[in-house]
């Protein structure tokens, strides 16, 4: 945040209504000059209103979006125990997650169950596309307070529970998950950040529980913070699920969660969540060469189906450890 003083941008801040992205146009010529004189203000108001696009940097391609993001964070950081693939482009950036563009990427926030994850996401628009794909956020405190006592009170007690399996047909090997080739490494980094492990024949499964709210270490809000129902076999698309259980059975799909204490999700509880999630949405209304910098704890993120050329990479910006609930 800004150390004191009178936002720059305030009145763009003060101009912009619930329902848009904060959107400022960088000076003429702006770049990462710009960028790193002004860090602090976009953060700031970023935390304000959880996601700034910033237009006018022409942003246009890998080279670019790394001087940009680094200009405003501290450190890029290493991806681990990610979800699915992604492709390092050098300079601290990567390619958008290698999720299906048929399907939808649901609201979550960016390695919300790993040992490290990132305050801040950076996604620069090289290509827009034309069809589809539109990114959207969602305020996590507000999200918490508009989600019926029913479904928080028992997330908030036992909190939530993440089961992964790699190493299996779909999904990330266990040594492209944790960047680690000898699989007696990655027992030792899953025991010291407390996930369980078991092998068998099939591939490696490992189990965790992680509080589904927790405090904003800048701002103090509460917040719904978590990958329940992204990651929840539920929300799945109903011919994908069928497909993996038939192939690896139901124990056995790439992820899925539960309750803290190990009770199945009814599916419309991660309905309602979805639902909770898509009222809150605000769409992106990204074009070529603009920069999106989301508060990765309270904002969530999501991504529509898409068809057709579109490339948005991104950056993960200042590591913290886990927060406790």
């Amino acid at each position: 945040m800004m150390s004191g003083g009178i936002n720059p941008f305030s009145r763009e801040l003060a101009a912009c209504a619930e329902d848009e992205v904060l959107t400022i146009e960088a000076a003429s010529g702006g770049g990462p000059a710009w960028l790193r004189e002004n860090a602090g203000a976009l953060r700031s108001a970023a935390l304000e209103r959880g996601a700034v696009l910033v237009r006018g940097l022409g942003v246009g391609s890998h080279a670019d979006a790394a001087a940009a993001s680094g200009a405003l964070t501290s450190e890029l950081m290493t991806e681990v125990e990610g979800f699915a693939p992604r492709r390092a482009l050098g300079g601290g950036v990567y390619s958008s997650s290698e999720w299906p563009p048929d399907q939808p990427m649901c609201m979550h926030h960016e390695l919300s169950s790993a040992a490290r994850y990132p305050q801040w996401m950076v996604f620069s628009c090289l290509k827009a596309g034309s069809s589809g794909g539109t990114v959207s956020v969602a305020d996590a405190a507000k999200v918490l307070e508009s989600l019926p006592g029913s479904i928080t009170e028992p997330f908030e007690r036992e909190g939530w529970q993440l089961v992964r399996n790699y190493d299996q047909l779909v999904g990330l090997s266990s040594a492209e998950a944790f960047a680690l080739e000898d699989p007696e490494e990655v027992d030792r980094y899953c025991r010291a950040h407390g996930i369980e492990v078991r092998r068998a024949p099939g591939g490696l499964q490992t189990r965790q529980v992680l509080p589904a709210v927790v405090k904003h270490p800048l701002t103090g809000r509460r917040c719904w913070f978590n990958q329940i129902a992204f990651l929840n076999e539920w929300t799945m698309d109903p011919d994908v699920r069928e497909f993996l259980v038939g192939e690896f059975g139901a124990q056995g799909l790439p992820f899925t969660t539960f309750l803290g204490d190990g009770t199945p999700l009814d599916p419309s509880v991660v309905e309602d969540i979805n639902a909770v999630y898509d009222k809150h949405a605000v769409e992106v209304p990204f074009q070529d060469g603009d920069l999106l910098l989301v508060d990765n704890i309270g904002t969530a993120h999501s991504r529509d189906p898409y068809r057709g050329d579109r490339e948005i990479v991104v950056a993960l910006g200042d590591p913290l450890p886990r927060l406790a609930g």
